[in-house]
């Protein structure tokens, strides 16, 4: 078996022989033409001497242009350009030396070698082609039937993959519908043809397509309305496609990630960068979804130090584990004095607050400790902030702040009015309130997938009920960003684009799994505390910032003694429901 082996040896002692066997055959056969296979006995002494000299020629030629170092089944058209450069090379030189010898040759009909030159070219062309040709028409039977979505660059590079074996798909056909590649329909890209969004249907039914890769950058409603149309003429597997730096190609499934993800056009790197590089950041909640993230992002941006603050033991040394060369402290945000003695010795220039408990049910069921931790772990780190100095503390907050159905929400109202009210000296006390994050711990996301790995069913707790989605790190950069212009109590709300629905974002995850026929989805019935639908703004008066995304309200007055009062009333007296509603009239507990 070793003596099938290929090899480099191998492969160039084949291609000689093979090159040889041709030469000599194009070289009488052009012979044969010329004389219209009568070949005069005179010609035939110089034969074997042209020949030898025009294969020698051939050999040089072809060492030159690396065609023996060509591995058989990728021979491409840029490798067809250098064996007709090689035959131009060998043909000429042998030309010249004819000319300069021709009694050495003679008697020679010069037409023999115009004749030879394309014959050769076009045998050994085939040759080198032959086995990819054979190789993609041998695995295109094994192969799914895909629609390529896009005319562009990437299409062709992907259908070279495809041809050369490094993705298990077969372009069948490509799908223009955008209006930069307009011009492609009915045009062939590496020997696929290009069709019109209106002429899907019918080309799946006629190619019997199962499969779609897109090669466009498409997000939001685009990515969505495509996605529609691929499932209404029945292709389920859907794939993005990307190109990495090595060249090399990568497919990716298509996500609900993908579907509901909403990229802020108006993210300002350089602005975040002005306001992290260089500074000491303190971030509380660090190894949560949100606060792990903002970490990384403030490496990114260029801290010049990070002070990860997290109660959670194997939260904390995930987040060590990603950024080892962060500062990481076991401490709660409810204990005071451990906060204040971190704050002296660390001093950092921005604060960063993720620590809170979020999860609506488990707060309605506890409470007493869903108060202690959100308010006065709040209250605790504005205060060291402002004791010690702290240039810029940033409060991530909610929209289930916005007339809060719940105790968690409710907790977060009142840490919002705290951080609007208290006199923070020199300390710039910015709040930023967003809605979901999608893939976060706890989020409905990553419950449903498991539910539909499990076999189903899917959970969903009302027909009607929607909620903002954001990604992860665009909301943390847009957290930063905010901060970077925030002047100090301040209140900023992020732009969540258009609410989803629950319902239709289960339905979407089982088709992407195409589990259609086997997960089924249960309603559930509202859960204590929850709402239909979140509100991100109080008022439609709340003002744009500079970046579109960013929005400021106005804040809410309460005086700061008799909110303290309020606050201290809350943590000692019994009837904790009614106190929040006192401080939060518009708190409307739905047990």
């Amino acid at each position: 078996m070793n003596l099938l082996r290929p090899t480099g040896p191998k492969r160039i002692l084949f291609f000689l022989l093979a090159d040889a066997v041709i030469s000599g055959f194009t070289l009488l056969l052009s012979y044969g033409l010329r004389f219209n296979f009568e070949i005069p006995q005179a010609f035939i002494h110089s034969f074997f001497s042209i020949f030898l000299l025009l294969f020698v020629l051939k050999i040089i030629a072809f060492s030159l242009f690396n065609i023996y170092m060509i591995a058989w089944r990728f021979f491409s058209l840029e490798d067809a350009k250098k064996l007709l450069l090689a035959h131009l090379m060998a043909y000429g030189t042998f030309t010249l030396v004819m000319l300069q010898h021709y009694e050495i040759f003679s008697p020679f009909p010069r037409s023999v070698i115009g004749i030879d030159f394309v014959l050769s070219l076009f045998l050994i062309g085939f040759l080198r082609i032959s086995k990819r040709y054979y190789l993609e028409q041998g695995d295109k039977s094994k192969m799914e039937p895909t629609l390529i979505i896009g005319a562009n660059t990437k299409a062709n590079q992907l259908i070279k993959g495809s041809f050369n074996g490094e993705i298990d798909y077969f372009p069948s056909a490509i799908l223009s519908i955008s209006d930069e590649d307009v011009d492609a329909v009915h045009t062939f890209i590496n020997g696929v043809k290009v069709y019109a969004l209106d002429e899907l249907e019918a080309l799946v039914e006629q190619e019997s397509i199962q499969a779609a890769i897109i090669t466009l950058n498409l997000e939001g409603p685009e990515l969505n309305f495509l996605y529609d149309k691929l499932q209404a003429v029945g292709i389920k597997e859907v794939h993005f496609y990307n190109l990495l730096k090595d060249n090399k190609q990568k497919l990716e499934a298509l996500s609900i990630t993908d579907l509901l993800a909403r990229h802020p056009k108006d993210l300002d790197p350089t602005k975040i960068a002005e306001f992290i590089k260089d500074k000491k950041v303190l971030i509380t909640g660090a190894g949560g979804s949100i606060g792990s993230e903002i970490s990384r992002q403030c490496k990114n941006f260029g801290a010049k130090e990070l002070i990860l603050v997290e109660h959670g033991e194997y939260n904390l040394y995930k987040i060590k584990e990603t950024l080892p060369l962060g500062i990481a402290k076991l401490l709660s945000v409810v204990d005071k004095k451990a906060l204040d003695e971190l704050f002296n010795v660390y001093k950092p220039d921005i604060v960063i607050h993720a620590a809170a408990y979020k999860h609506v049910p488990l707060c309605e069921d506890n409470i007493e400790i869903a108060i202690k931790n959100n308010i006065m772990g709040t209250m605790n780190v504005i205060d060291s902030s402002i004791k010690y100095g702290v240039q810029k503390l940033v409060i991530i907050l909610t929209d289930k702040a916005v007339r809060p159905t719940n105790v968690m929400g409710a907790t977060k109202r009142v840490t919002e009015l705290y951080a609007q009210n208290v006199d923070s000296k020199n300390t710039e006390i910015v709040a930023v309130r967003f809605g979901n994050v999608l893939g976060s711990s706890g989020s409905v996301i990553p419950k449903f997938k498991y539910q539909i790995e499990q076999g189903g069913p899917l959970t969903v707790t009302d027909a009607e009920m929607t909620r903002y989605f954001m990604l992860i790190p665009e909301a943390c950069q847009l957290v930063l960003q905010a901060a970077s212009i925030a002047k100090g109590n301040e209140l900023f709300i992020l732009d969540m684009g258009e609410p989803v629905k629950i319902l239709d974002l289960a339905k979407k995850m089982i088709q992407l799994y195409g589990k259609e026929d086997e997960v089924k989805i249960e309603f559930t019935g509202i859960r204590a505390g929850e709402k239909l639908y979140e509100e991100l703004m109080f008022d439609e008066n709340d003002t744009q910032t500079k970046y579109e995304s960013i929005f400021i309200t106005k804040p809410t007055h309460y005086d700061i003694d008799e909110l303290r009062r309020d606050i201290s009333d809350l943590f000692t007296m019994d009837k904790k429901l009614q106190t929040l509603q006192k401080i939060v009239p518009e708190f409307n507990h739905e047990a």
